[in-house]
């Protein structure tokens, strides 16, 4: 199976390239059988509320590469949505990238280093390529960076832009990558097909062939966290890079050189593990990302036979267990039967499920944002889901949805969980709402590995017993959707259809 087409100037949208879905409700063992299958199909829904756009995910990819710029080509307001991604760079940065100096005239150094094109009403009238090649001078006059990104809307897709023209005539002028991103939000009601289109544009324009490998190193596909895997491989014997968080555009052009690469979440570095490997000959590491005991223990197990460091690897785990299995089943006593609910985007939503299986607890239901059935691997090995499945049995209400707040409302005002887990801003409000104690950890790299499950078994204690807060916001808060509404089944407005259809 090959997905991977450097050549072109978009990458199809997961729709069409993976058949990820956005509509779904019932029990988790059930997708993984209709993925199997080959049978799985997308559900509409009569009414939504709300969609992630893809935008702000291709920037997710760029905006932390440290020398390299990101224009948005579209209204200003299309650029709001990026701030966090500049602020997270400007905060950890030099941190991550291991006390690298802040070099006056650089990205690291500069105030901004986000920009927008602000198409206004005229410019959807008669255009606004040239806007775009004046902006995309006026930055580099500014900035002087390694790479350009510039990133497209909606407004530029709809008035018919000739993005990749612009960028292909400016790198000719300015002697440096220029790559076009196309992402406009209503090319896919998936929010992770923006991973992928920043992704194409890093891999298309910024990394180059190998002369040579370095046995040693390893790409981290990840978004942002925590530097926990440096402090793992030097115990392997490894050095960890990071893509693209925190790493310089050499550092990126360099990365076919690595022995191999590994994801921290499988929807979000699908695609560009994919390209490493069929464009480049770097190998992916297909085995689920080290959350929970038995994927913890497949996952280094996998790494070290990729790498030849087999024994380091059984060394370390042993080392592992001794340090973290007394803490760990502390834990489960104090937690065995409490209940939980989970929101979260796919792999990763997956994991905490398994997480909270491994603690002695008992996740109610999940709302996923979106699935894939399969990765750009075209692998059955790398289904994140299917592993959860079989390491740790079945998931009722397991919903498949894209930020429908309002099917999440229904669900919280039947079940009570003793703790909502999120991975997303905004999702714990709704816990909240109903005074669900509700916990959301941003660093992704937080729950990894055996000390990862202590951290997380840690915080979701901590969360339950303090939950006076809650408890009295939520008799003082105002539910905004209609007794009407909390009276249906909470997939009204989903297509039925399906014998694994699970509505209560």
């Amino acid at each position: 199976m090959t997905t991977i087409n450097l050549k072109a100037a978009q990458v199809p949208v997961r729709e069409q390239r993976l058949g990820s879905i956005t509509g779904f409700a019932g029990t988790a063992w059930g997708l993984v059988k209709e993925a199997r299958a080959g049978c799985l199909r997308d559900k509409a829904r009569s009414f939504s509320q709300c969609l992630g756009c893809s935008t702000a995910q291709a920037a997710c990819t760029i905006a932390l590469i440290q020398d390299a710029v990101l224009i948005s080509h579209g209204p200003v307001g299309c650029a709001s949505c990026l701030h966090e991604y500049a602020f997270t760079y400007r905060v950890n940065g030099p941190h991550r990238n291991g006390g690298l100096p802040v070099r006056e005239g650089t990205p690291l150094a500069a105030e901004r280093r986000i920009f927008s094109t602000n198409i206004q009403e005229k410019d959807t009238i008669y255009g606004a390529a040239a806007k775009l090649q004046d902006t995309i001078r006026e930055v580099y006059r500014r900035v002087q960076p390694a790479a350009i990104f510039i990133i497209t809307t909606c407004a530029s897709g709809i008035i018919g832009d000739d993005v990749e023209a612009a960028a292909d005539e400016a790198e000719e002028e300015l002697g440096i990558p220029v790559s076009a991103v196309f992402c406009e939000g209503f090319r896919s009601k998936i929010w992770t097909s923006g991973f992928d289109a920043g992704y194409h544009g890093i891999a298309r324009k910024l990394i180059k062939k190998a002369d040579q490998k370095q046995p040693d190193l390893v790409n981290i596909i990840n978004f942002w966290g925590a530097d926990i895997f440096a402090q793992w491989f030097a115990r392997l014997g490894l050095r960890a890079q990071y893509l693209t968080p925190f790493a310089t555009v050499e550092q990126i052009a360099r990365s076919a050189e690595a022995v191999l690469s590994v994801q921290i979440c499988a929807t979000l570095g699908s695609y560009l593990g994919a390209a490493l490997e069929q464009e480049f000959g770097v190998a992916e590491l297909r085995a689920s990302p080290p959350y929970g005991i038995a994927q913890t223990e497949r996952w280094f197990r996998a790494l070290g036979e990729a790498t030849g460091r087999e024994a380091a690897v059984e060394k370390f785990l042993r080392e592992e267990r001794e340090r973290w299995l007394p803490e760990i089943e502390a834990l489960r006593e104090k937690l065995r039967g409490k209940t939980a609910y989970v929101t979260a985007g796919a792999s990763h939503g997956h994991s905490l499920l398994g997480l909270l299986r491994e603690l002695g607890m008992e996740p109610q239901g999940a709302a996923i944002f979106h699935h894939d059935p399969l990765y750009d691997n075209g692998d059955v090995n790398a289904d994140t889901l299917q592993h959860v499945v079989e390491d740790y049995g079945d998931f009722p209400r397991f919903n498949v949805c894209n930020k429908q707040e309002f099917e999440l409302a229904n669900i919280f005002s039947r079940l009570k969980p003793d703790i909502l887990l999120a991975r997303h801003g905004g999702m714990t409000l709704w816990g909240a709402k109903y005074g669900i104690p509700s916990l959301l950890i941003g660093d992704e790299h937080f729950g990894m590995g055996y000390e990862g499950l202590v951290k997380y078994g840690r915080r979701i204690l901590e969360t339950i017993e303090n939950d006076e807060f809650v408890k009295n916001f939520a008799k003082h808060t105002d539910n905004p959707y209609t007794d009407w509404w909390l009276a249906q089944e909470p997939y009204h407005f989903l297509e039925k259809g399906s014998e694994n259809d699970v509505v209560r």
